[in-house]
């Protein structure tokens, strides 16, 4: 992709002395966020301050989800909203990034029936951006970018929305066409960017005094399959924790199919990769896990789970499950309560499942109600919260270093923060500490977190 030095000096000329604002709003997962954080970062070299309220913005940019049909809805009822405003405010410039309008058929529907969007912008083309906003300045009609790149050389500014913890997306694009996702049609095949330009931003952002680092992928555990010099994931893992700082290292989401020994291994060996593990299961039916195309039995998943535990019988657990896939029995619902009880998750997310078009899942029959799968919710909801606040008393007494992050919002005058585990803690202190690694003694727990002192 070209660079855009040229076209962003265009830009300032366009704008002259006047200020320009962009109100630039993200959906969806972490990724998005990235992505977000990218726009954001490509505007500030524009010239352009931000604001929170739309009415006040010369540009605006929603960058969407559609991982969920309702998720879609919503974009385009906001969408629909601006009509007014564009009317009102003929200036302003409005965009759509993301998922959304990675699908060709809804950037054409964008195109014919919301005349006040200036342009479209693919989950991949975000360095098209200004050449997509000088051209709509110069009115030359609706723009669009939502071609699939490969090229992750080229350096795009970031404005981060946090001074110490910063997303890292290692790789973009998915695979495994679970039959209930819309992912691979959206951020396209799994292609990874060079583990030097990973290393290499990573040790840039702890050196700028960043805490946490997250590595993004729809499945990390792919990582380096489609380069010429492959790196495994594991292998990037123990690059990344021989740079030199005090930080820690997350990652999400990761694939059952490929989670290897190896993978495990480095986990446990390396001081800087947090000990936990977000491991997506999505049913406990190895029938269910078969129409879903996730590539693993309830058999499979159960032996990775067993292998860490031989390692560390408390490491910290959490997983996705979908409730009331299509045609789910009474039988795989229970198979689902039995594996959380086994596994003995801190923290699961939960969905009902929801129809997507353009998914084979879409298509497939469905005798369960919408009546019989909340209710399906509900006990499994009751089920884990159950687990959570007898499983979280394990670490009464125990010492947790924690990076503070934010200040409470159930208990005045304390901070809560992250452990290693991903767990949540809660302690008594005052906001200097947000941004800090901290000793926490636990005293107590609850279903969603633990309490402490500093120790």
């Amino acid at each position: 992709m070209n660079d855009n030095s040229v076209i962003i000096n265009e830009i300032r000329e366009i704008y002259g002395n006047r200020p320009h604002i962009a109100y630039v709003r993200s959906f969806g997962c972490q990724l998005n966020v990235s992505d977000g954080e990218k726009i954001k970062g490509l505007l500030s070299s524009m010239g352009f301050g931000f604001t929170d309220n739309e009415n006040d913005a010369d540009l605006i940019i929603l960058n969407t989800c559609a991982v969920r049909e309702s998720a879609e809805d919503r974009v385009f009822g906001i969408v629909g909203s601006m009509k007014k405003l564009k009317e009102n405010k003929p200036s302003v410039m409005i965009g759509i990034a993301g998922c959304m309008t990675a699908q060709s058929h809804i950037a054409e529907k964008i195109k014919k029936s919301y005349p006040q969007v200036d342009f479209v912008l693919g989950t991949s083309a975000i360095n098209g951006l200004p050449a997509l906003l000088r051209d709509s300045l110069r009115g030359r009609g609706f723009g669009a970018d939502i071609a699939e790149y490969d090229d992750f050389s080229a350096v795009v500014p970031q404005i981060r929305d946090s001074s110490f913890k910063a997303s890292v997306p290692i790789m973009f694009g998915c695979n495994n066409f679970c039959t209930y996702c819309i992912v691979p049609y959206v951020r396209g095949r799994e292609r990874s960017r060079k583990p030097e330009d990973i290393i290499s931003e990573v040790r840039e952002l702890v050196s700028s005094g960043y805490k946490e680092i997250m590595l993004l992928g729809q499945n990390v555990n792919s990582y380096g399959k489609d380069l010429e010099n492959t790196m495994s994931f594991p292998q990037l893992l123990r690059e990344i924790n021989a740079i030199e700082g005090d930080f820690i290292v997350r990652f999400m989401s990761s694939h059952p199919k490929d989670a290897s020994k190896e993978l495990i291994d480095t986990i446990f060996e390396c001081d800087k990769i947090a000990k936990h593990l977000h491991l997506p299961v999505q049913s406990g039916s190895s029938d269910v896990l078969r129409r879903m195309n996730r590539r693993y039995s309830a058999e499979d998943y159960l032996s990775i789970v067993d292998y860490i535990y031989s390692k560390d019988p408390d490491f910290s657990l959490t997983t996705d499950l979908i409730v009331g896939f299509p045609d789910e029995t009474d039988e795989d619902f229970r198979a689902t309560l039995d594996i959380i009880k086994r596994v003995r998750y801190d923290n699961i997310y939960s969905f009902i499942y929801s129809k997507r078009s353009g998914t084979k899942a879409a298509e497939m029959p469905d005798a369960v109600s919408d009546e019989v799968k909340s209710r399906r919710m509900r006990e499994l909801l009751e089920t884990q919260r159950e687990i959570s606040t007898e499983h979280y008393k394990r670490f009464i007494g125990r010492r947790m270093r924690v990076l503070a992050d934010d200040v409470s919002k159930k208990k005045k005058g304390c901070i809560t923060g992250k452990s290693s585990e991903f767990i949540i803690v809660e302690f008594e202190g005052d906001e200097s500490l947000i941004g800090q690694f901290v000793d926490v003694e636990v005293t107590g727990s609850m279903n969603w977190a633990v309490t402490g002192r500093i120790v």
